[in-house]
């Protein structure tokens, strides 16, 4: 489907709707005053709108495509020659993916980071601003188009009953902050969160895919959950003092989420308490995906018990005939 947006550009009665989907919308030139040459020179910055959702809808096919690719050209050999079973080959494609998107996306993310002085001024972290850099809005948009995309690929892995809840509860909680961040104007804070999570989120399927080659690195995977403990704790803390910041230090106003001001107590409170339930709920995930682990490594360990247990049992009725012991 993504190809019939891009055929059409080729047509003049097309190309003006091709354009919409494929590129990003509500942009507002605005002039710029250089300090050095006292010269003016034009400066295009961006701001959210319905229109945005043409374009997170062609992204989102673009990813299914590279999606599709990655599973295809890198995951499937490896998994080919690895010879795993099917509950192992499952989730080491879901590790796979997880591991390109999230490290595209912090070295991504960082890059955004640092050409926008986000690290010399940490006070654009509680700065709410109503424009956005092509750069910073084209991250989010192809945030959303991914996280969005993973709700088809839930019906393509088939995914079991029991599992499904908790993937929807998973991507849904991905999605519902990422847009708060992106409709309230909060792209720098937002953006530090998502780098502190995602990097997190790598080494956890890194340690994953280095367990399915060789199981002995389990105490790795073990180390991984004080990084990851440790993690959920750094983002929290840098989700208080920033928003604690932005409430002693800003003004108080009406609420217009469309200019940017969203510094009101409400706005405050529901980011906070957001960021907490995730820190908690991700952190009670890895608790339960821990102990469901240690579950699996203590099986085969009692099956040979059992299997003993069974055999003696066996024999006794054998050398019994009609109730009858022979002498």
């Amino acid at each position: 489907m993504g190809l019939f947006f891009v055929l059409g550009l080729m047509f003049e009665g097309t190309a003006e709707v091709s354009i919409v989907f494929m590129t990003l919308q509500h942009g507002v030139t605005f002039p710029a005053a250089d300090a050095e040459e006292q010269a003016t020179e034009s400066k295009f910055l961006y701001y959210y709108g319905i229109r945005d959702l043409a374009t997170v809808f062609f992204y989102m096919l673009m990813t299914i495509i590279i999606h599709a690719t990655i599973q295809e050209y890198v995951l499937d050999k490896i998994t080919r020659r690895r010879q795993f079973p099917k509950a192992k080959q499952s989730r080491f494609n879901e590790s796979g993916q997880f591991s390109v998107f999230y490290l595209v996306s912090c070295i991504w993310g960082t890059f955004i980071l640092v050409s926008e002085n986000c690290l010399s001024d940490p006070a654009l972290l509680w700065r709410a601003r109503d424009m956005m850099t092509f750069q910073m809005k084209f991250f989010y948009i192809s945030q959303l188009a991914y996280w969005f995309h993973a709700f088809p690929e839930l019906y393509f892995r088939r995914i079991k009953n029991q599992d499904l809840p908790r993937q929807v509860v998973h991507i849904g909680l991905h999605l519902f902050h990422i847009e708060g961040a992106y409709l309230l104007y909060l792209n720098h804070l937002g953006l530090v969160l998502l780098m502190m999570h995602y990097f997190v989120e790598f080494l956890s399927h890194l340690c994953d895919l280095f367990y399915f080659k060789d199981e002995k690195y389990q105490k790795e995977v073990s180390l991984w959950a004080i990084v990851f403990i440790l993690g959920r704790l750094v983002t929290l803390i840098a989700s208080v003092i920033s928003v604690g910041f932005y409430l002693a230090g800003g003004k108080n106003g009406n609420p217009d989420a469309f200019t940017g001001n969203v510094n009101v107590l409400a706005a405050k409170i529901a980011v906070l308490s957001s960021s907490c339930a995730i820190q908690a709920y991700i952190t009670w995930n890895l608790f339960n995906d821990e102990l469901q682990r240690w579950m699996e490594e203590d099986a085969p360990l009692q099956a040979p018990g059992m299997k003993k247990k069974r055999t003696k049992g066996r024999s006794s009725r054998k050398g019994t005939e009609n109730g009858v012991v022979p002498s």
